[in-house]
């Protein structure tokens, strides 16, 4: 028996093809251009043949990096957003430059800014779209080891602090709460994933 305010759900008898689940973009017009994002209004046509609007953010994409050292302890930034206006935890990241340049150059130029650190290892772990249903940011997120230490070289608007601690305990600033920046969450998990795999270190 189903609960109060309960609904049943139907699901289809069968699997729905690409073709069937696809929206065919047939105009667009420029709604806003800014130094980071471009935003689109597109009209597109449905699997129905109804037409519909999409509000759409055009993004070059981005890279992030989770600098890794040898005794498992990794360097995180923070700094403070103010959309939401929150300090968070966040790996180093950012915008591309352009649209064809290599994730790989980019992250190695934020670790080098950010952080001051240069690698000798650099592994992609995984690339993300953060918010597939209004934009196409794409982030490749990297695991940088064999560190070394520099000066940093932020952008004059970016202030930020450097934390350093064990993986293990912003694994569980994740289960707390205290870090909530989609693609830090990401890129630690598969952190994680990719040294138990290897049999490295977490301490």
């Amino acid at each position: 028996m189903k609960g109060a305010g309960q609904k049943t759900c139907f699901l289809p008898s069968r699997t729905m093809t690409d073709s069937e689940l696809r929206e065919i973009p047939f105009s667009s017009e420029d709604i806003y251009n800014g130094k980071i994002l471009h935003a689109q209004r597109w009209m597109v046509r449905c699997p129905n043949g109804m037409e519909a609007v999409r509000e759409i953010i055009l993004h070059n994409g981005a890279a992030a990096v989770v600098p890794c050292f040898d005794d498992g302890t990794i360097l995180l930034v923070r700094q403070h957003r103010v959309a939401i206006d929150q300090i968070t935890y966040e790996v180093p990241a950012g915008k591309l430059d352009s649209k064809e340049e290599d994730p790989f150059d980019c992250a190695t130029r934020e670790l080098k800014e950010e952080t001051g650190l240069s690698a000798k290892e650099m592994h992609l772990l995984t690339a993300i779209h953060t918010t597939p249903g209004f934009c196409n940011e794409r982030i490749s997120i990297y695991l940088a080891r064999g560190l070394s230490q520099g000066q940093t070289h932020p952008d004059e608007d970016e202030f930020l602090g450097l934390i350093r601690m064990p993986l293990t305990e912003a694994l569980e600033m994740i289960d707390n709460g205290k870090i909530t920046d989609g693609k830090t969450i990401c890129a630690l998990l598969m952190t994680d994933r990719f040294l138990r795999h290897e049999g490295g270190s977490r301490s």
